[in-house]
């Protein structure tokens, strides 16, 4: 059977149920414990600091031990952790010396997201967290219950994650060190490419290249910044999917926002367009012509 860098068998969730989050109060940790907690999975976690994530995942009811020792992986099955914790970390190594098997963050999510069928992913340089949580808000409000994955705080639901009920999830799609290549999403967004991360990519067309092929990965539908020239680049000759441009400055794209300004109590506003009809007027709470942007591949 096929395995990951870590030693861990693909089907790793169908086979385990007890589960240990080295870091569980990290941003990127505690969404998906409580997602693995809402489906029942036995949880606990450690951490070297009190936060509201780790009394988040009390109220829970997940065990959270403070500091890093050998004992606290007692009876895991699985150990999930972070390219931030160092290999020399007491719960690792005692992993390691168990056999118990170990499995980076970002294989998890992308482990995960492979279990709802519409899993939309929000990737780009900038703007992820931003545009990830106006998608959650819309959807949350609309009663559509999706889960999601945010790298920051939605006063929302006052988290940075939530598990729904339904067969949609929301995430970010992080290029650092090409995490997002662990997802196989439904539908994905390219907010803007930039060179970033150069200390592992080495130039900005190992960027682009490394979004193609994460674009690659996407089943259904792309969702393109047309206003961004690495974007469009990522999104060119795709022809097994659909591909769907938006744009502040382009009134032809199929989605584009016109009459942008402001109005007294608004931080931005803008008509939207879908396909040269207009469907509303938009008014944004967060500042910024980025975010309108942001607010327009939301929309």
């Amino acid at each position: 059977m096929e395995k990951n860098e870590t030693g861990t068998a693909p089907d790793i969730l169908e086979r385990v149920r007890r589960v240990h989050f080295v870091g569980i109060g990290g941003s990127g940790m505690s969404p998906l414990a409580e997602i693995l907690h809402a489906r029942g999975y036995q949880l606990s976690g450690s951490d070297n600091n009190e936060s509201d994530n780790v009394a988040r995942m009390r109220t829970l009811g997940i065990p959270v031990y403070m500091g890093h020792a050998a004992e606290n992986i007692a009876g895991a099955e699985l150990v999930v952790y972070t390219s931030a914790v160092n290999s020399r970390n007491p719960e690792l190594e005692e992993a390691r010396r168990r056999g118990i098997p170990l499995l980076e963050r970002a294989k998890l999510l992308g482990l995960i997201t492979r279990r709802y069928p519409n899993t939309v992913a929000v990737s780009g340089t900038h703007g992820k967290t931003t545009t990830t949580s106006m998608i959650a808000q819309i959807l949350v409000t609309a009663g559509l219950d999706p889960t999601l994955f945010i790298g920051g705080r939605l006063p929302l639901i006052g988290a940075n994650g939530r598990a729904g009920s339904t067969g949609t999830m929301v995430c970010e799609a992080c290029e650092f060190q090409d995490h997002y290549l662990e997802m196989h999403p439904a539908i994905s967004v390219i907010l803007n490419i930039d060179a970033d991360h150069l200390d592992y990519f080495g130039t900005l067309d190992n960027v682009v290249a490394s979004f193609r092929k994460f674009a690659s990965q996407t089943s259904s539908t792309l969702i393109v910044n047309l206003d961004d020239k690495n974007a469009r680049r990522a999104a060119e000759g795709w022809t097994d999917k659909r591909v769907v441009f938006y744009s502040t400055a382009d009134g032809s794209a199929p989605w584009s926002a016109r009459n942008i300004g402001t109005e007294e109590g608004s931080y931005g506003v803008y008509d939207l367009y879908h396909e040269g009809e207009p469907l509303g007027r938009v008014r944004l709470g967060v500042p910024g012509a980025h975010n309108v942007s942001n607010s327009l591949a939301a929309a």
